[in-house]
């Protein structure tokens, strides 16, 4: 065991500096207000059938080699995560990759609705293609709220890697 002092003092003498990852990711960008869509879900975080209504939300996992992302896609029914990627950056590309795993493997309903937050992936032109090629209505809740299926989005992936 070495004191906290004996580990800065050697660090100095070598002109070494600790790096430190943050500790908060700031992962909603603001979107243009005019490509906010409307809240077709009104706070109903229910479906009666699966593939129908979807939520989701890119999260943030600290690793040994820096940041990586998650997006996910959440069945309002099921509560099932049906679809996710990840990458080292936060693009569109991120989003359509989880809605096109949950489309692929069958969790994708004709005319479904995709909820979001007004992050700009989610407003992207991208993402809003992809939506109309493969008939999903997309969905923004109120600007500032959290909660997208009843657990804050922001706790429900907490877990450090």
């Amino acid at each position: 065991e070495v004191s906290v002092g004996t580990v800065a003092g050697i660090m100095a003498e070598n002109g070494w500096a600790a790096k430190r990852m943050r500790a908060f990711k700031r992962t909603t960008i603001a979107s243009d207000p005019d490509k906010v869509f409307e809240d077709l879900i009104g706070r109903d975080f229910t479906a009666e059938a699966p593939g129908t209504r979807l939520v989701g939300d890119i999260t943030y996992l600290r690793t040994g080699e820096g940041w990586l992302y998650l997006a996910t896609v959440i069945d309002l029914c099921t509560r099932m995560v049906v679809g996710w990627a990840m990458a080292e950056h936060m693009r569109a590309s991120l989003v359509t990759g989880a809605l096109t795993m949950a489309r692929d493997r069958g969790h994708l309903s004709p005319n479904a609705i995709f909820h979001s937050d007004h992050g700009t992936q989610y407003t992207s032109r991208e993402l809003g293609a992809w939506c109309v090629g493969n008939r999903v209505r997309q969905s923004m809740g109120a600007k500032g709220v959290c909660l997208l299926t009843g657990y804050s989005s922001c706790s429900l992936y907490e877990t450090r890697w």
